[in-house]
C-alpha cells in the first residue's frame, strides 16, 4: 500500500526554460499514464503563473511535503523555496540561480530523510549556474556531493541513460573528445561497470546483469592499428570483471553494438564516451529515455533533454520523457 513517504521529489529546474510547463503537463497526464504522486520544489506563484499563460487547468497548491501525497489527485502540490523565481520565459536571469539551487537541494535532503522515495530533476542551465558561481559540471557531480555531505561517504555518481529498448552508461562524459584518452584508465573503467551491474541489480531488479563494453577506437582498435587503448586498457579490464563475476562481454566496435539484434544480448552497454553513450539511445528513443544517476545511496532520475529556452513561450512543449522519468523513479527499488 503506497504511503506519503512514497512521494517523489521534483525539482522545478529552470524557471525560464519549459521545466514549468512539462511539470504542469505531467501532472495533468497523472492518471492516463499512472504516474506516482510527486510533489515540486519551486515557485507556487510562478508555476501558477505559467498555466494561466498556457491554459493549462492546474491547480496549484502551497502544502508541506507530508500533505503532498494526499493532496497530489486533487491538486499540484508545491513546496514553496526560500528563494524566489523570476517568470521570464525565454529569458536567462542569474538571479534566478539560487532558487535553482535551493530546489535540487531541498529535494534531495527530503530523499536523503526518508522522507521522499526518489529525486526527479527538471533540466537545468549550467550557464546561468556557473555565472552565479555554481563550481559542479552539472546535477551528477552535484547530487554526488550532497550525498557526500549527507552521509560522510564518499560517493561516485555514475550516468546512465534509460530507454525502452536501450540502457547506455559513458565512462567518460562531459570531456571534450581530445581529453577521452588520457581520462580513460582502467579503474574508471572497472568502478563504472561494477556500480552499473550492482544497480541494475538491486534497483532495476534485474539477476546477473549482462554488459557489453564497447571499445574506445574503431573497430575495437583493429588489433592495435587504430589505437592502442582497447587492448592495453579495456581488454584487461573486461578480464578482470569476468574474474569478480560479472557478466562481461567487448570491446565490441561501436558501430556494431546498438542495432536490434545485438540489444538483445545485453542489459547495458558500457560506452566509452559521451555521444557514443547518447547518439543511439537518444536516436532509438529521444521521447522516452531518462538520465538516471548510478551510485548514489538514493534514486535519482531526469528528463534527457535541456531547457528548451527557445520554446518556453509557446506551449508546445512535450513533457513525454519527464513523464518517463517520473514513472522510472516510480519502479525503481529504493
Amino acid at each position: 500500500m503506497p504511503s506519503k513517504y512514497d512521494i517523489l521529489a521534483l525539482s522545478m529546474g529552470e524557471p525560464a526554460g519549459i521545466g514549468p510547463e512539462i511539470v504542469l503537463k505531467a501532472w495533468l497526464d497523472r492518471e492516463r499514464d499512472g504516474i506516482a504522486p510527486f510533489a515540486v520544489f519551486g515557485d507556487p506563484d510562478l508555476l501558477i503563473s505559467r498555466a494561466r499563460m498556457f491554459g493549462l487547468k492546474v491547480p496549484v497548491k502551497t502544502c508541506t511535503l507530508a500533505q503532498a501525497f494526499d493532496a497530489f489527485n486533487l491538486c499540484l502540490p508545491v513546496i514553496p523555496l526560500e528563494n524566489k523565481m523570476n517568470d521570464a520565459p525565454g529569458e536567462l536571469e542569474v538571479s534566478n540561480a539560487p532558487a535553482v539551487i535551493e530546489a535540487i537541494e531541498k529535494a534531495t535532503d527530503a530523499v536523503i530523510k526518508g522522507e521522499a522515495k526518489a529525486v526527479v530533476t527538471c533540466p537545468i542551465q549550467k550557464s546561468s549556474l556557473y555565472e552565479a558561481g555554481f563550481s559542479f559540471p552539472g546535477h551528477t557531480e552535484f547530487l554526488g556531493a550532497l550525498a557526500e555531505a549527507a552521509t560522510g561517504e564518499p560517493a561516485n555518481p555514475v550516468m546512465m541513460l534509460a530507454g525502452p529498448k536501450l540502457r547506455t552508461v559513458p565512462v567518460t562524459a562531459h570531456l571534450p573528445i581530445s581529453k577521452v584518452p588520457e581520462a580513460l584508465t582502467a579503474e574508471r573503467l572497472e568502478l563504472v561497470a561494477t556500480i552499473t551491474a550492482r544497480d541494475l541489480e538491486v534497483r532495476f531488479g534485474i539477476k546477473k546483469p549482462r554488459l557489453a563494453i564497447a571499445g574506445l577506437n574503431p573497430h575495437a582498435g583493429e588489433a592495435g592499428a587504430m589505437g592502442s587503448e582497447d587492448a592495453e586498457i579495456i581488454a584487461p579490464t573486461i578480464a578482470k570483471l569476468k574474474a569478480k563475476g560479472l557478466s562481461v562481454t567487448g570491446p565490441h566496435s561501436g558501430d556494431t553494438l546498438f542495432h536490434a539484434k545485438a540489444r538483445e544480448n545485453y542489459d547495458a552497454a558500457i560506452a566509452m564516451y559521451h555521444d557514443q553513450a547518447l547518439i543511439p539511445v537518444k536516436t532509438i528513443s529521444f521521447d522516452e529515455t531518462v538520465n538516471v544517476t548510478l551510485g548514489l545511496p538514493f534514486i535519482r532520475t531526469s528528463p534527457d533533454h535541456g531547457t528548451a529556452l527557445d520554446i518556453a513561450d509557446k506551449g508546445v512543449a512535450n513533457p513525454a520523457s519527464l513523464i518517463a522519468a517520473l514513472k522510472l523513479a516510480g519502479s525503481l527499488k529504493s
